[in-house]
């Protein structure tokens, strides 16, 4: 910037004060100052709006502000709501609803199982209270088939051998043999005599092989 040029000082008063022309000088001095300040902000206004303008041909007429909100709307929309995240949620809330379907899944199969649990453990006291009865019952018939063949067991010893001799003459042999077996050995004796031989050797026959499949050892 070009120095301006001044005058030189003048005479002071005798108060020590600048003189009336110093002042006036430094008046058109600071006018002029201030005058290339405005000139310089209007050139570069101007420069300014040039700019502005030319941006607007190459842009194809759209105003700098619509520019300046096509750009930050991407950005608002990435900040508000990025895609990657949106999937990351998704997936999350899906695998969620999966989880929570399979828990509910196995929740009814456990509630299925006890029920059925209850049941079987019923199925399986009413099993044992029939198998209870059962063997009662059986030990019941196996007392009384017992009292049954010892009282007539006892009475086919109190016979005479000649009329037990002809009823074993007519049973079969295995069933003879069993009575034989029970009795005592002189009735036995005589009621074996009294057999014909080929009777009386088929149930010694029985008798002597009834115990031959039991292991000896």
């Amino acid at each position: 910037m070009a120095k301006i040029a001044t005058k030189p000082a003048g005479k002071t008063t005798p108060k020590g004060k600048p003189a009336p022309r110093r002042r006036r000088a430094r008046r058109g001095t600071l006018m002029l100052i201030a005058g290339l300040l405005v000139t310089s902000a209007i050139l570069r206004v101007g420069t300014q709006t040039g700019t502005v303008l030319a941006l607007e041909k190459l842009t194809g007429d759209h105003p700098v502000e619509e520019m300046t909100a096509h750009e930050d709307a991407p950005q608002t929309a990435e900040v508000a709501a990025p895609p990657d995240i949106e999937a990351m949620l998704g997936a999350f809330k899906a695998r969620e609803a999966r989880l929570d379907q399979r828990e509910m899944q196995i929740r009814d199969r456990m509630n299925a199982l006890a029920i059925a649990d209850e049941e079987i453990e019923k199925k399986l006291a009413q099993l044992e209270a029939a198998e209870a009865a059962l063997k009662q019952t059986l030990a019941l018939a196996d007392s009384a088939a017992e009292n049954d063949l010892s009282r007539l067991t006892a009475v086919y010893e109190n016979m005479k051998p000649k009329d037990s001799a002809a009823l074993f003459e007519q049973m079969d042999p295995d069933f003879a043999a069993g009575f034989l077996g029970r009795m005592q050995p002189a009735a036995a004796a005589a009621l074996m005599a009294g057999l014909t031989p080929e009777r009386a050797y088929t149930i010694s026959v029985v008798l002597a092989g009834r115990n031959s499949s039991v292991p000896k050892k």
